[in-house]
């Protein structure tokens, strides 16, 4: 089965990161995740971030330092997760794709439903910054 190579940003702002609903027509539909997309051919993971960030959410990222890599298999779909923090930005992160997203702050991540591979990314946030 194919690995898929996705960039994730957690852009974090003080004690608070940007999530997004995702669109309940795709796979893991209907619950939060940390922007980003699939990295392209030729493409590294920092490219593919500052490339999707920019299309999804609209900023321009300045600085993107590398957190954690999680290799994950739904059984239908197997993804190789590139985890970077953002915390260095310009512009005001909007969902220009229309999905729900919000600020939140890490002690309230566990509130949110997440993916199942974006549960190891919740646990270090909360344990790296509370």
């Amino acid at each position: 089965m194919k690995v898929v190579d996705v960039a994730v940003g957690v852009i974090k702002r003080d004690q608070e990161v940007y999530i997004s609903k995702r669109s309940d027509a795709l796979h893991q539909g209907g619950k939060w995740e940390f922007p980003g997309g699939k990295q392209e051919v030729n493409e590294t993971p920092t490219q593919a971030l500052i490339r999707e960030l920019k299309e999804e959410i609209g900023i321009e990222v300045t600085q993107a330092l590398d957190y954690m890599l999680i290799e994950h298999d739904y059984g239908d779909k197997r993804v190789r997760l590139h985890i970077q923090v953002v915390d260095s930005f310009e512009g005001e992160p909007a969902h220009l794709e229309g999905q729900i997203s919000r600020w939140v702050h890490i002690a309230q991540l566990s509130d949110y439903e997440f993916p199942a591979a974006n549960v190891e990314i919740v646990k270090k946030l909360q344990a790296d910054y509370l």
